[in-house]
């Protein structure tokens, strides 16, 4: 069975980044040469391309994953890792992509755009790279960052100048395929089309495309039957033309009715801000089927009145092939209009992009009560992006990161915030990355703890003079001597004896 899809879901995940190298380059009399650890590779990203020559979005229905190459380990000898390939996924001109949320990312209207819809992960340095003149050798390496993993969702919205729109069976396809090298199925049943067909026409010297849109029915803006699942695919297009049944045996329908529940319909469908609505576009109106003898009489019976609401009315048979072509010139002729009054539009303003402020932080610091007392939540790309290239294992590694984020400020943040030593900090949303903070030393202040307003660094604290030591050194002198004469009168008077009694 044929299934038309024009609304998936995507789940992709960006290739992640290889981790860079710890490696010592060793020559003969040269031991320890030098780090020469290489760079790890990018990961591949996932890029949506609007490719003409795709119709439609059956095969991401079926295959909803995707994922793109890790980028390769760095190796000794200052060798980098490869880089991960793009994937790229085409989809048809007229996709929307939006994120989860459902906030629109891009609109594919024209074929050849390109959009990084997730971006793969850097690569970790070597420590090759990591070495500075104060570190010349270090013994770790980053990691690599993981790619992006997000859900996206892909809707299909067909690029056409010309709509038909009208009840099933009113031969929408039939007419579709006798003006144009469309084929789509036909068939004597309703709902025959499940999928809208494009056809190109050529009418003179203009060319236009023409959308077949599956038959609406009564309340197809509230979801019954197809109509909401295809209303979208009018969207885009110029004009509409109603293609109306006069041969249909069904009780209670003729074209004024099969006109007015349609119009309902468009005028129901809600369209984006700026766009106009559906209802008030141009309009022509197909009297189709008029080669049967009792349709060609109700076609001119309702043709007076279809006239006085302001229609251009034209009478044809999909299948004679029976005034197609003054059919399709006055579609030209309104798709040529159109043309010209979109070519007096402005363009589109051009898209600045504009650096991020010198003075805004690169973090922010907030603070969330626990149970087992206050945490520090910091988020930032940046810090957020050192936790994941840090190797905890290796307390180099650690203290590195740690070098990382005092340089961007976040332990004067941290101060700021109320934190002290031992504070619960976590770095990055969610469950993050959970620290024991211990605050770095960079002076002695932080050990001072004399009163507000005094500091024992102040104290007076002058080098001794050489006079000074020289009579510290003779009092220490003329002390042993003391003692020395001490020792000698007790020896004399006889209190020391040894084993014997005798005197020593």
């Amino acid at each position: 069975m044929v299934t038309f899809v024009d609304r998936v879901v995507l789940h992709v995940s960006a290739g992640d980044g290889g981790n860079g190298c710890v490696s010592v380059r060793r020559e003969k009399f040269k031991p320890l040469a030098g780090p020469d650890g290489g760079n790890g590779g990018h990961g591949g990203n996932i890029v949506l391309v609007s490719d003409p020559q795709t119709t439609t979005l059956l095969a991401y229905h079926r295959h909803p994953h995707w994922s793109s190459e890790n980028g390769g380990f760095g190796m000794g000898d200052h060798r980098s890792g490869a880089q991960g390939a793009d994937l790229e996924l085409k989809v048809p001109v007229g996709t929307v992509v939006k994120d989860a949320d459902g906030n629109e990312l891009i609109d594919f209207t024209e074929p050849g755009v390109r959009f990084v819809v997730a971006e793969g992960g850097l690569g970790g340095l070597g420590n090759a790279s990591l070495a500075t003149t104060k570190r010349k050798a270090p013994g770790f390496a980053l990691l690599g960052t993981p790619g992006e993993q997000i859900d996206v969702q892909i809707e299909l919205k067909s690029v056409a100048d010309i709509a038909l729109v009208g009840f099933p069976s009113a031969g929408k396809s039939s007419l579709i395929a006798a003006i144009s090298a469309a084929r789509p199925k036909i068939a004597d049943y309703p709902f025959t089309t499940l999928q809208p067909n494009l056809g190109v026409v050529q009418a003179g010297e203009t060319r236009f495309t023409v959308a077949d849109v599956p038959g609406l029915i009564e309340g197809a803006s509230e979801g019954k039957g197809l109509g909401l699942d295809f209303l979208r695919h009018v969207e885009r297009c110029s004009a509409l033309l109603h293609v109306l049944d006069c041969a249909t045996l069904e009780p209670g329908r003729d074209p004024i009715s099969d006109l007015d529940i349609i119009l309902n319909e468009l005028r129901a469908y809600p369209v984006a801000e700026g766009e106009v609505p559906l209802h008030e576009r141009p309009q022509l109106i197909a009297l189709n089927k008029v080669d049967v003898p009792e349709a060609r009489e109700l076609a001119e019976f309702v043709t007076p009145e279809l006239e006085a609401r302001g229609y251009r009315v034209f009478t044809i048979s999909a299948v004679a092939h029976d005034g197609l072509r003054a059919l399709t010139f006055a579609l030209a002729e309104i798709v040529e209009e159109h043309r010209a009054l979109a070519a007096l539009i402005p363009e589109v303003p051009r898209i600045v992009m504009r650096p991020s402020a010198v003075d805004q932080a690169p973090f922010t610091i907030r603070k969330e009560g626990g149970s087992y007392g206050d945490v520090y939540r910091v988020l930032g790309k940046k810090p957020e992006r050192w936790v994941a290239q840090t190797d905890f294992a290796n307390d180099e590694a650690v203290g590195y990161l740690a070098d990382r984020l005092n340089k961007i400020g976040v332990e004067d943040g941290l101060f700021k915030a109320g934190a002290i030593a031992g504070s619960t900090v976590v770095i990055g949303p969610g469950d993050g990355v959970i620290f024991d903070w211990e605050p770095t030393l960079t002076s002695t202040a932080e050990l001072i703890t004399s009163p507000r307003g005094a500091d024992a660094r102040l104290d007076d604290n002058q080098r001794p003079t050489h006079k000074t030591r020289r009579e510290i050194y003779l009092d220490r002198m003329d002390a042993k001597a003391e003692a020395r004469a001490l020792l000698e009168r007790e020896r004399e008077a006889g209190l020391w004896k040894d084993q014997d009694g005798d005197l020593p």
